[in-house]
C-alpha cells in the first residue's frame, strides 16, 4: 500500500474543527447548472411506488424544470389511483407490470425510472425499452454481472437512452471531490478510507437475496465505491480483496452479509478501504493525497452532507434536490441528444467490482483482479 509520505494525519476533531473555524461558502459547480426550460416538460413513468419513490422521486418531480411525472407502473391499481390524483395525470396512465408494452402507444410517457426491487430492475428496463421509451435504472444497475449486459445489448439494439440513478453524481460534494481529483489541486489521491452503515431493525427486500442480490454491498457498499472511483478520476480499480464480517442477527441475515469490509487496489497505486453494513451507523467518505485531503460526513445522504478540505470548508449553498438534478440532467440529455453522465456502463462496471468483493469474500480474501 502507498502513502504519502508528506499528507497530514488530521483526526475527526480536526476535521469538525476545520468545520467551525469558519466556513468558506462556495456557488454550486457550474456543471450542476441548468438551461431555460423547455415549453414542455418530458413525461416520467416511475415503476415501483415504494419508499424511494413515495420519499423522494415523487417530491422531486415537483421540483424538475425538464421532466414531470405522467404516469406510474405499479402492482395496485388502488395506489395508483391515489397517484393519479395527487400529481394530477390521467388514469388511463396506470399500468400494471404486465402491462409495460402498452406504454408504446403513451406519448405523455417519455422517461421510465425503474424502482422495483434490484432483481427486477433487469425485466422492467428491457420492458421498457422494447415500448420504446428511454430509461433510468435506480441502482444497483442489476444484481448480475450478465443481467447487466443483456439490458445493455437491448438498450444498443432498441437505440434507447439511458442513465443509473447515480444521485450523487450531481450533488455539489461529490462534484468537489471529483474536481480534485481532476485537476489534482492536492495531488493525485493516494488512499481513500470510509463507508456506508445503518442499522436494519428488521428483515426487509434488502436483507433477501432472490430480490436484492446481495446485502449492504449492494444497497450501500456501491456508494463508497462510486466516492473511491470519483477520487480515482472515473478509474476502476484494478483489484480487490474483501471479508465478511460476523453474522450477529441470524433471523434477519439469512442469506446475504451483515457487514462487509474490502480493499480497492488501483493502477496509480491509490487504496480505498471501505466497510458496509446494516448493523452500524457509519456515513464517510475520506481521500487523502500528498498536499492536502477532503472529507464528506453524512456523505451519502440525500440532503445534510458536510464537507471540508485541508484548504476550507466546504459549504455549497443554496442545497440542491440530488433526485431532481440527476433527473432534469437526464432529460436535458434527451433534448439536446447527448449521453448521460452516469451511462448503463457505469452500472455495469459497478456490478463487475462488487462480483469480485463477492468472489474474494467467498474465498477467505484472496486478491480478485477487477476486468472493468
Amino acid at each position: 500500500m502507498k502513502s504519502p509520505a508528506s499528507s497530514p494525519r488530521v483526526s475527526r476533531r480536526n476535521f469538525i474543527g476545520a468545520l467551525t473555524a469558519g466556513a468558506a461558502i462556495v456557488s454550486l459547480p457550474r456543471t450542476l447548472g441548468q438551461a431555460a426550460a423547455p415549453e414542455r416538460k418530458l413525461g416520467v413513468a416511475l415503476v415501483g411506488l415504494g419508499g424511494y419513490a413515495t420519499g423522494q422521486l415523487g417530491p422531486a418531480l415537483r421540483l424538475t424544470k425538464f421532466c414531470r411525472l405522467a404516469g406510474v407502473v405499479t402492482g395496485s391499481p388502488a395506489k395508483g389511483r391515489a397517484w393519479a390524483k395527487d400529481f394530477g395525470f390521467p388514469e388511463k396512465n396506470i399500468y400494471g407490470y404486465d402491462t409495460m408494452a402498452r406504454l408504446a402507444d403513451n406519448p405523455d410517457i417519455d422517461i421510465v425510472y425503474v424502482v422495483t426491487p434490484n432483481a427486477l430492475h433487469a425485466e422492467h428496463c428491457i420492458a421498457a425499452a422494447k415500448a420504446g421509451k428511454q430509461v433510468i435504472s435506480e441502482k444497483p444497475f442489476t444484481t448480475t454481472v450478465a443481467e447487466a449486459e443483456a439490458v445493455l445489448a437491448v438498450f444498443r439494439e432498441k437505440k434507447t437512452r439511458h442513465s443509473i440513478g447515480y444521485r450523487l453524481h450531481f450533488d455539489p460534494y461529490h462534484e468537489e471531490l471529483r474536481r480534485l481529483a481532476r485537476e489534482k489541486d492536492f495531488g493525485e489521491f493516494t488512499k481513500v478510507t470510509g463507508g456506508f452503515s445503518f442499522v436494519m431493525p428488521q428483515k426487509v427486500w434488502r436483507a433477501d437475496k432472490k430480490l436484492a442480490g446481495g446485502g449492504p454491498v449492494m444497497d450501500l457498499g456501491i456508494y463508497f465505491i462510486q466516492g473511491a472511483c470519483m477520487a480515482a478520476n472515473g478509474v476502476a480499480p484494478v483489484a480487490v480483496t474483501a471479508k465478511t464480517g460476523p453474522i450477529t442477527r441470524p433471523d434477519i441475515f439469512t442469506d446475504v452479509e451483515e457487514t462487509m469490509n474490502f480493499t480497492l487496489e488501483f493502477a496509480n497505486g491509490m487504496i480505498a478501504e471501505g466497510t458496509t453494513s446494516y448493523e452500524g451507523r457509519l456515513q464517510r467518505i475520506r481521500a487523502e493525497a500528498p498536499k492536502g485531503w477532503i472529507e464528506l460526513q453524512n456523505a451519502f445522504a440525500y440532503s445534510g452532507i458536510r464537507g471540508a478540505t485541508s484548504a476550507k470548508t466546504l459549504s455549497f449553498v443554496p442545497p440542491v434536490n440530488q433526485q431532481a438534478l440527476q433527473m432534469d440532467d437526464f432529460a436535458q440529455c434527451i433534448l439536446q441528444n447527448k449521453p448521460s453522465r452516469v451511462l448503463g456502463e457505469l452500472g455495469l462496471r459497478d456490478m463487475k467490482i462488487i462480483a469480485a468483493i463477492y468472489e474474494s469474500a467467498a474465498n477467505d480474501g484472496k486478491r480478485v483482479a477487477v476486468k472493468a
